[in-house]
Order: C-alpha cells, then sequence, then structure tokens
C-alpha cells in the first residue's frame, strides 16, 4: 500500500484528435504539489481558467464524462483521469489547448506510458484515504444499474455487464489492487454497438471516432448497401464484419475487453470524488450517468464525514515518541497544568499528541461538578502545549528555547470532553516558521469527533 502522495518527475505531452468534436488537442500533465488533486486548465481561452477534477462541476455525461466552470469545459476526461488513478498518482495539473481530451486509441494506455516516461515521484505528505466501514449504496431503477461500496484494505473493483446482445453477452471484469490497472485494465477500448453509431452522428458526436480507437459490435445482420455506406463514412475503401460480431475491427485485446473498458471508466469517473478511497466496489451495469451520480453521493457522504480522514490512528499498545518525562525537558510546564501525557507522531510539519482525561483532574472539582466536563481553554492550551513541542524540535537545543502564544483565532467548541476520555491532537504548520513565529491548525478528536479546533499563532524565544 502506497502511504504517500505522488506526482510526477516532469511533464509529458500527447497530441490527438478528440473523439466527438474531432478537434486536435495537445494535453500536458505538469507535476503538482502535495494536496493538488487532479486539475485542468484550458490553456486556450483568454483568462486560461483551471477546472477542478470534482464530480459536481459534472454537466454532460453523454458518451463521456464533461467538467465546466464558470463556462469553461473539458470533456471526454475519464481515460487520463483513470490512468492518473491507476498508477497511484495523486497531484497533477492537466493543460490542454481544446475542449475534448484526445481519445488516442480509445483506451488509457497511451496515458499509461507516457506518464510512466515522466516518472512517479514520491511527495513527502501522506494520502487521505477515506476507508468505507459500512455498505454504501446506489441504484438507478430507469437503468438497472447498482454500485456498491464495501469495506476493503485495498481499492477493488468489480464490474459485471449484460447488454442483452448475443456478441457480447454477460461479461465481468475485476482487479483485487490498484496495480493492476496497468497491466489487465488501461488497454481496453471503448466500444458501441453499430445501432448507435447513427444517434451519436445525428447528435453531432463521433466526429473524431476511427474504427481503430473503438470497438463497434454488431449483434444482427448487416446488408451490403448499409456496409458500403459505413466505409465512406469513415474512410475507409472497405469495412466488413467479421465472424466475431465486430466491425472490421483490430482483434480483442482481451475476451473480455468491453467489461475491462467499463472498469476503466468506473476508476476515471470515480476519481472526480476528490479523495482516495479504500474500499470494493461492485457495479452491475455501469455507465457514465450512474458512475458520476454515485460519485456524487459518495463525495456528499465523505464531506459530511470528512473530520474522520483527518483523525490520527492511535494504538495505545505502540511505544509514543515522547513520554511524560521526556515532555517535560521539552516544555517548562508542570501538574496541574501539564495537559500533554504523550507525543505519538511528529514530523517536520505535523505533531499528534494524546491526553487521558481522568476523574482526578484538578479542574473537574470545581467546573460542573456535579456534570464534569473539561473546560474549552484547557483543551486549547493542551493543544498550545502539543504545537510548542513541535517547534521546540526544530531548534537544535530546544531546552534554551520557550514557545509564547501570541494569538488563537477561529476557536470552536464542537463536542464535551468528560472523565475517561482520550484526547487526541493534532496540529499542522498553516506556513513555515520564520523569525521564530508559527502559525498551525490545531484539532482535537475525542471518540472519532472533533472536539475543538482553533488557528494559533506562537513565536519561539531564546530563554532570558
Amino acid at each position: 500500500m502506497n502511504y504517500y502522495q505522488n506526482t510526477l518527475k516532469k511533464a509529458v505531452s500527447l497530441s490527438g484528435s478528440g473523439l466527438h468534436t474531432g478537434k486536435e488537442a495537445t494535453v500536458t500533465f505538469h507535476p503538482a504539489p502535495p494536496n493538488f488533486g487532479y486539475k485542468f486548465q484550458r490553456i486556450d481561452l483568454p483568462e486560461q481558467p483551471i477546472i477542478k477534477a470534482d464530480a459536481d462541476l459534472v454537466t454532460e455525461v453523454q458518451r463521456g464524462t464533461t467538467l465546466e466552470y464558470k463556462g469553461a469545459k473539458v470533456s471526454t476526461i475519464e481515460h487520463a483521469l483513470a490512468a492518473l488513478v491507476g498508477l497511484a498518482i495523486d497531484n497533477v495539473l492537466i493543460t490542454i489547448d481544446s475542449q475534448e481530451m484526445p481519445i488516442m486509441d480509445g483506451s488509457s494506455r497511451p496515458f499509461v506510458d507516457a506518464l510512466l516516461e515522466a516518472g512517479i515521484e514520491q511527495q513527502s505528505e501522506k494520502k487521505n484515504y477515506f476507508v468505507v466501514t459500512e455498505p454504501f449504496y446506489y441504484y438507478d431503477e430507469e437503468r438497472d444499474t447498482e454500485i456498491i461500496a464495501l469495506p476493503a484494505d485495498e481499492y477493488q473493483v468489480t464490474v459485471m455487464i449484460d447488454f442483452n446482445s448475443p456478441v457480447l453477452g454477460k461479461q465481468h471484469a475485476s482487479i483485487a489492487h490498484i496495480d493492476e490497472f496497468a497491466t489487465e485494465i488501461a488497454s481496453s477500448r471503448t466500444f458501441c454497438f453499430l445501432h448507435e453509431l447513427e444517434l451519436l452522428l445525428q447528435h453531432n458526436l463521433i466526429k473524431g471516432g476511427d474504427l481503430n480507437n473503438a470497438i463497434v459490435v454488431v449483434d444482427k445482420a448487416i446488408a451490403q448497401e448499409e456496409l458500403n455506406r459505413l466505409a465512406t463514412l469513415f474512410g475507409k475503401e472497405t469495412v466488413e464484419v467479421r465472424s466475431e460480431g465486430y466491425l472490421n475491427n483490430l482483434e480483442l485485446r482481451h475476451q473480455n475487453e468491453p467489461a475491462r473498458h467499463k472498469l476503466l471508466d468506473v476508476l476515471g469517473d470515480l476519481a472526480l470524488i476528490g479523495t482516495p478511497i479504500k474500499a470494493r466496489i461492485i457495479a452491475t451495469k455501469p455507465g457514465h450517468i450512474s458512475n458520476v451520480a454515485f460519485a456524487q453521493k459518495l463525495k456528499a457522504h465523505i464531506k459530511k464525514h470528512k473530520h474522520l480522514l483527518d483523525i490520527p490512528k492511535y494504538d495505545n499498545s505502540k511505544p509514543s515518541l515522547y513520554d511524560i518525562n521526556q515532555i517535560k525537558k521539552y516544555i517548562p510546564h508542570r501538574f496541574p497544568f501539564l495537559l500533554v501525557d504523550k507525543i505519538v507522531e511528529m514530523s517536520d510539519k505535523h505533531v499528534v499528541g494524546i491526553k487521558n482525561v481522568t476523574a482526578n483532574e484538578e479542574f473537574f472539582q470545581g467546573h460542573f461538578p456535579g456534570h464534569p466536563i473539561m473546560p474549552g481553554v484547557l483543551i486549547i492550551e493542551a493543544m498550545a502545549q502539543t504545537g510548542g513541542i513541535l517547534m521546540l524540535n526544530t531548534t537544535e537545543n530546544p531546552q534554551d528555547y520557550v514557545t509564547y502564544f501570541l494569538m488563537i483565532d477561529k476557536a470552536k467548541f464542537r463536542n464535551p470532553v468528560v472523565p475517561g476520555d482520550t484526547l487526541i491532537f493534532k496540529l499542522e504548520l498553516a506556513s513555515p516558521i520564520r523569525r521564530g513565529l508559527c502559525e498551525m491548525n490545531a484539532v482535537a478528536y475525542v471518540n472519532n469527533k472533533i472536539a475543538a479546533e482553533a488557528f494559533l499563532t506562537a513565536q519561539i524565544l531564546k530563554k532570558q
């Protein structure tokens, strides 16, 4: 499992025509900083607007997924996004000089090859996975489409399709680990039925369609006159239907290539959730409409439970980084005002501290003694002490320095803390420490809920 975020080592470009518009486009994937996510930029428009890969910005799902923000669109994005997800790349700026992404060969393979050529670079920030802990269900009665997310330790996907076609039959495809995408799924091409071609043309689509970038399924007899018309339409001398039931196409890359491509589309569309997930996705008869609807529903669920993404995992059986005696070497506080029991995690940008709240705390004797609740100001103080340890850890001789908090802003108290609770403090630098000044986002968690949060400003000074 890759726990850290990834980006590209260098920029890489591809060019080709859009499947539906037929217009040439050059798309470039650029490295991006941690927590950037996936964003598209229309460099052909005057203000070069940026469009976030967000399920809530989807405006069209007809034979592909289209994003729109303030009038700027980018379409047929799912194959490129699937490649990024399949390679576990988290942060990329995608610039494009046209509205539609190039279709290439109708699969994600060209995007995967280009991204691997650019190289993948691990970043310092950890991935913020959303872990599905209970079944999450979506059903579209009109299309008889069902998508379920089940608890799993990895990102796993299973897709089942049934078009009531004698050629395709019922098919399924699955991956047990996202690492399988590049070899098992990426090369699978988009497909449609012959009877859909006329409808697509009537809707002014597939101007860039070619028999080399899509599988055309022929599930009923077709007259030679119609084959001649199709040959003219696609600029071919002749068009034939092979015994397998596919129109003048290359051999299938996989026996179940259509099902594998549907899995590819699911991965690309679910990238619009905006958060890597740990879940087993089971999709029956999926399509862009249902994929995006499911992504929107799951995104809303994640937003509602977003605080769960950030809660540090505390295992009391594991040794701490600093116990109470080591903490005393960093900060001058002592009982009853030493409010941090241990430090369990720390980097140069964040720290996680623990306080076990007991009934013997001094403040419970006078603060609502009949209904003991830890004072909110002391929760803030405990967070400040935890942050002070992070700040002092950046100095060579922490015992020679002390931290003074200059400002507390945006303080909010959300859930009570009572005897028997375990408080988990997480503080992260909001900006680099400059001239001894430090700004931190501070959150205290209790029972998988936010107890308090604040924006803290402090200064490191040498002891006099």
